[in-house]
């Protein structure tokens, strides 16, 4: 399985971004691209919030793997987030 060199909360972030800038979303810009590699902070709070919601898989996920597990990956992806604010955002 791949491995992306980008943390969660940044995917989530950049997702939001894409969607609010991209004219394939809600946006008007064409080339969003450029954009959201400048905006996507702007978004981390939403992207947090999502990430905490998902800390509790419902019955279906819970049913095709450790629920544990998910929930220990999901807390591992906010104590990332957590650490890179405690140092700072490049």
């Amino acid at each position: 399985m791949p491995v992306s060199n980008l943390t969660l909360v940044e995917r989530i972030a950049r997702v939001l971004a894409g969607r609010a800038e991209s004219i394939n979303a809600e946006g008007d810009d064409p080339s969003a691209g450029p954009n959201v590699d400048e905006t996507w902070h702007e978004y981390t709070e939403d992207a947090l919030s999502i990430l905490r919601t998902m800390r509790e898989p419902d019955p279906v996920m819970a049913a095709a793997g450790d629920p544990d597990v998910w929930e220990r990956m999901v807390e591992a992806a906010l104590n990332v987030e957590r650490a890179v604010e405690g140092a700072g955002r490049a």
